[in-house]
This record gives structure tokens, C-alpha cells and sequence, in this order.
């Protein structure tokens, strides 16, 4: 990790900004449609700032440059800042959120500019009130992105990749039936239409499928939904006859570039253009538009601004996270498979460190996992940059080796490996943190207390109705026990899926799990400097219910969420539970064995007799993954 000079850069953005009149400037990580990961075009924030990690916030103003940040990215972002920066260490006692710091520095009169494409109209509305508090003038939005004006010619081009049709015997459900739900959901608030900007909702809604953002399965685009139209806005260059075929004329084709005078010419016709038009009586309330939180600040002003919408928590955002009994067999199958390429993955690392004394450097690991996984049926690509992390480095909890500048990775050392797959059946996402020699006794002991905090969520029952927030403290006790912790959540959705998580992000505490979901289970610790673990399993939400009623759905380590068979029903409430579907042993060498409660010991041996039954039979022509496996798998 490379610190970039940074110091013209930011000199012909001041230029600009003055140009403006605009004394600070945001530069937000994410895209138009607000997503996590970015396609390398819209890496506005890592140009400007030289900080290339998925999250954080860049704010200049005439004299002064700040990074915000979470805790996945604090060493990362110091040894990536060049000196013109400040790092404000989100979540930090006394630390300025950049919301904050950014409303102290526009005391005095003076004027914020965003690209009102790149912030929600929801946490504009609530900078702006901000700023005006602490004596700035206001948030402007100011068309026409000044990083990209900066950055010129040299900014990489927008994808352009085909889309692809996902056959319903992987979705589980024609779009049609998805549009129908939609429609009832507009019926029933009494809404004229909603207006989609987030990409993975436009691709689960319609069954497509893209690649414009690396390792996501999604494509540049957005979609109104009215009770009697569906219109997806996407370039016609990525259509396919495919596509069009399976979009079969109920829906309609417009360019990506016309959805903004689209909608402005759309929310004419529902207003009528008069200003006078009172939005508070029963008519105009019939005819509001309902956007997600998400949605841009553009595009909510492009519709009128908040009094001719309703700002929600997408209701596609919700029908997506509850999988169906399609997708949650797909779930199942791919972190089989997946977890027989980890297995023959690590078999393959051990003997090359050990036998043959051989030197792998983290991209070459991360390379032949790769290869590995690629063999493996209905592969389509990696779900995220592999992180393949040797000592010192697993410290860094969202580390990313570079091609040509990376560690050799070291027997003698914790050996961190987070990684994942996109499947036409599934999306894996799977850490495991091994050690092939002869661990530490911190080592040992802080890699079984974060064992226990991922049995002990992988085992909770609780009613229905509980949110992630409130189980987070399950993940942590064991940790918190010994004055430890780490600063990162303990699950999200499928590769970072929304709405659902568990952590201790205020958003989580507003959502509750459902049977259907699906979750990563990864508690952590890390050691700066020293090593990092962490032990990752996806899990599906089930439902328990009482002794007498039949299971129906499923929770697991990524964990599935489904109901639970429980001795009693209290209150006549369903429980629920999880079901884990990660695949791939834990590190024998790193349990401490003495720290385990009988219980925990036999959760083990279960989840290892489970993992040998599923994938020994990869293995009937690969001896040493089948030793490998067999081995890690015996009852403690």
C-alpha cells in the first residue's frame, strides 16, 4: 500500500471549487445509485485522496483535506494519506463524524458543495440542517462532478458489458410475479410509482444480471414501476436479444441518460406543474412517489423534493433479503462447492509451505484460489478481492495484497483468508484464519474466544421480531470477558446485502431478521502489528416453532435465518434460528481446547462431522485435500 502525493490534485480541485463559490466540497465513496462497491470510474474519493479502501468520506475545503473512515480501515488509510490529510477516525471517542467535522468548518458563512447524484436525499437534507446550525450558509448541490473535472482524461471509461438473463430455475421466481408484488405495495400506499436506483435491486427485480462493477453481478441502470408500466433505463448497447426476448414487451427500454428528464417530465404529468397544488391534501398524498432512502438527492429533486415523495425502506430491499425455497437450495449447493475449493485450497498451501518448502506470496495464493474455485460447477467469478493476508498484514482487516508488493506468506504466521465466489445458484463469502505452524498462546487463546462468539450467535434461538442489534452481543461477550473487541460488525446480508445485519449500527436495531435471510457470522480480533483473525460462516434465518409444528425455513456461519422447533411458543410467536451453510473447517492448530464448554465441543465436532459428509466426496481423486480435510475434521 503505496501513499499517493496528492497535493496537485487537490490544488486544481481548490481552483475549481473557488470557481464555484463553494468553500468546502464532499466527495462521497459511493456512486449515482449509492452502492458499495464501485466500478473504477467512480472512484472519485480514492483519486482525490490516495485512500483506496470501500468505505469513507473525502471533504476539502480551502486549506484543509479530511478522510473519514471506519474501523475496518484505519491502518490501511494512514499508511495510504499523504500529508495534506487528516483521518478522523469514525467511531472513536471524540472523534468528529465527517458530518460533523464538515458543518464546523462551514462556520463563518460559508458555502458546501456535493454532486447531488452521489448523496441521499435523506443525509443531505440532514447536512444542510446541520451546517445552517453551526453558522454556514447551506449545502449546494453543484452539477457536474468536480473530481472528474480534475481527474480528465485519465479517468477510466464507464463499462459497458452485456446483460444477462437468470434463468427462474436460479431466481426462483419470474420478474412478472415480482413486478405484481410491487404493484400491490403501490396499491396499498396509494403511491403513483416508485423510482429504483439501486443496481442489485434493478438486477434481482427484472432477473438480469451484469458485470460493470467488479466482482457484482449488476449493471448501470435505473427502473420507474407505476401501477400500469414498468421501464428499465439502461444502455442499448448491453441489451442482448436475450434480454429483450425475456423482457417480452413488459418492459419498456429507455437510455441510462434519459431517466432524469424522464422523471421530471413523469412527476409533471402526476402535479400538473403548479406550485400552488397543496401536497398535504388526500389527492395530492394518492399521488406521491415513493423513492428508497437511497435514492439521490438528484433524483428526489428531479420529482418535486419531499413534498411529492415518500422516502421508505425499499420494499424490493426487503422481498430480496427473504430468499426463496429456490434460492436458498442454491445457497446450500454453492458453499458446498465453494468449500471443497477452500479445502483443496488449503490442503494445497499447507503441503507447498511445509513439504516443499516453497515461497507463496499472497497474490499467488490468492491467484491459486482462484484457479481452484474456477473448476468448480456453475462458477462465475469472485465475489469480492480476495483477502489473502500472512502475519502483520490479517491485522489489516480489509488488507488487499498488490501484484508485485505483497508478503511471502509465512508458516511461522497467522494466515488470514477472506474470500468468496459468485455462483449462478449463490454468492459465498468465507473467511477462515489458519496457522501452520506453532501458534502463540495469544494466538490460540484470542482465535477460540472469537470461535466461541461464532458458535454462540451460530446456536442463538430467539422470538421473531429481533433485530441484529440485539443479538451483536452474543458474537462479542467472550471477547468483552478479556477487554477485547473488534471494529467491524458481526454480520451483514449476503456480501454486504441490506437492509439486515448484526452489529452495533443503529440501522440494524430498526430491522428485524426473518425467516429467509441470509447473514455472515464473523467476529474478529486484531492485533496491530501482530496478526488478525477472524472466522467468517454464512448462516440462513429459520424459523422455530413450537414442538408440535413443522420446520419450514432456514439460519447459518453465512447462516440461513428459518423458523425453530422450541418446547414452548411464548406469547404465540414464532422463533427463529440459524442454519450454517459455510462449508470449510475451523484451524485445529489454533483451538484451545481447555477454553471450550462441553456443549461448544460438541457444536464442533457436529459442524466438522457435517463439513467431512458434504465435501469428502470432491476429494475420491485428490489424496492430499482428502487427508487435509479428514484430519481437521476429527472429533476433538
Amino acid at each position: 500500500m503505496e501513499t499517493v502525493n496528492t497535493t496537485k490534485r487537490l490544488g486544481h480541485l481548490r481552483e475549481l471549487m473557488k470557481a464555484k463559490n463553494v468553500d468546502l466540497y464532499i466527495v462521497p465513496s459511493e456512486d449515482s445509485h449509492q452502492s458499495e462497491y464501485i466500478a473504477p470510474c467512480d472512484g472519485r474519493r480514492e483519486f482525490i485522496s490516495g485512500f483506496s479502501g470501500s468505505a469513507g468520506c473525502a471533504v476539502v475545503t480551502a486549506d484543509k483535506a479530511a478522510l473519514a473512515t471506519d474501523g475496518r480501515y484505519f491502518n490501511q488509510a494512514q499508511k495510504q494519506l499523504d500529508s495534506n490529510w487528516t483521518l478522523l477516525k469514525q467511531g472513536m471517542q471524540d472523534v468528529l463524524t465527517w458530518q460533523e467535522w464538515t458543518a464546523e468548518e462551514s462556520k463563518g458563512g460559508k458555502t458546501v458543495g456535493v454532486d447531488p447524484t452521489l448523496i441521499t436525499a435523506p443525509d443531505a437534507r440532514k447536512l444542510a440542517e446541520k451546517i445552517k446550525k453551526h453558522g454556514g450558509v447551506n449545502l449546494v448541490a453543484v452539477d457536474g462532478n468536480l473530481v472528474d473535472q480534475v481527474w480528465g482524461m485519465t479517468r477510466p471509461a464507464r463499462p459497458r458489458e452485456e446483460v444477462k438473463v437468470l434463468g427462474v430455475e436460479y431466481a426462483g421466481k419470474k420478474f412478472g410475479e415480482k413486478l405484481e408484488d410491487l404493484r400491490k405495495e403501490l396499491e396499498k400506499k396509494q403511491r403513483a410509482g416508485f423510482v429504483v436506483g439501486m443496481l442489485d435491486e434493478i438486477a434481482w427485480l427484472f432477473n438480469l444480471r451484469g458485470n460493470d462493477i467488479p466482482y457484482n453481478p449488476v449493471f448501470f441502470s435505473y427502473a420507474i414501476v407505476t401501477p400500469t408500466k414498468a421501464t428499465l433505463y439502461v444502455d442499448s448497447s448491453k441489451v442482448t436479444d436475450s434480454v429483450r426476448s425475456h423482457l417480452d414487451g413488459a418492459v419498456e427500454l429507455q437510455p441510462y441518460e434519459a431517466i432524469m428528464g424522464d422523471v421530471e417530465a413523469l412527476a409533471q404529468s402526476v402535479f400538473g406543474g403548479e406550485a400552488s397544488v397543496d401536497v398535504a391534501s388526500d389527492e395530492s398524498v394518492a399521488t406521491k412517489f415513493l423513492i428508497s432512502t437511497k435514492t439521490s438527492w438528484a433524483l428526489s429533486k428531479q420529482l418535486g423534493g419531499e413534498d411529492r415523495v415518500e422516502e421508505v425502506k425499499s420494499p424490493i430491499a426487503d422481498a430480496k433479503a427473504i430468499k426463496n425455497d429456490t434460492e436458498l437450495a442454491g445457497m446450500r449447493a454453492c458453499h458446498v462447492r465453494d468449500g471443497a475449493a477452500l479445502i483443496e485450497y488449503f490442503a494445497w498451501l499447507e503441503e507447498e509451505l511445509l513439504v516443499k518448502s516453497s515461497s507463496v506470496d499472497e497474490v499467488e495464493g490468492a491467484d491459486k484460489l482462484e484457479h481452484i474455485r474456477s473448476k468448480h460447477d456453475r462458477f462465475v467469478g469472485l465475489s469480492f478481492d480476495t483477502i489473502s493476508s500472512t502475519g502483520a498484514n490479517a491485522a489489516v482487516i480489509h488488507y488487499k495484497p498488490e501484484r508485485g508488493n505483497c508478503a511471502i506468506i509465512d508458516a511461522k504466521a497467522v494466515y488470514l483468508c477472506d474470500s468468496g465466489a459468485q455462483y449462478l445458484d449463490g454468492t459465498t463469502d468465507t473467511t477462515r484464519t489458519l496457522h501452520f505452524g506453532e501458534p502463540t498462546a495469544m494466538e490460540r487463546k484470542a482465535y477460540t474466544l472469537v470461535l466461541k462468539g461464532n458458535m454462540a450467535l451460530d446456536k442463538a434461538v430467539f422470538p421473531k421480531g429481533t433485530s441484529g442489534f440485539a443479538l451483536d452481543a452474543l458474537a462479542r461477550q467472550f471477547l468483552w470477558e478479556e477487554g477485547l473487541d473488534y471494529r467491524h460488525g458481526t454480520g451483514h446480508g449476503n456480501v454486504h446485502e441490506g437492509p439486515i445485519g448484526v452489529g452495533s449500527r443503529i440501522q440494524y436495531a430498526e430491522v428485524a431478521l426473518a425467516a429467509g435471510n441470509v447473514l455472515s457470522d464473523e467476529p474478529g480480533y486484531y492485533e496491530d502489528g501482530s496478526f488478525g483473525i477472524r472466522i467468517e460462516s454464512e448462516t440462513l434465518n429459520n424459523s422455530l416453532l413450537g414442538k408440535s409444528s413443522p420446520l419450514k425455513a432456514l439460519f447459518a456461519d453465512m447462516v440461513l435465518t428459518r423458523e425453530a422447533k422450541t418446547t414452548h411458543q411464548f406469547g404465540e410467536k414464532p422463533y427463529l434460528s440459524f442454519e450454517h451453510v459455510t462449508m470449510v473447517p475451523m484451524c485445529r492448530a489454533l483451538i484451545d481446547e481447555d477454553l471450550l464448554t462441553v456443549g461448544e465441543r460438541k457444536w464442533l465436532d457436529s459442524y466438522h462431522a457435517e463439513v467431512r459428509e458434504k465435501t469428502r466426496g470432491f476429494f475420491e481423486k485428490d489424496e492430499r485435500s482428502l487427508k487435509w480435510l479428514e484430519r481437521e475434521t476429527c472429533p476433538i
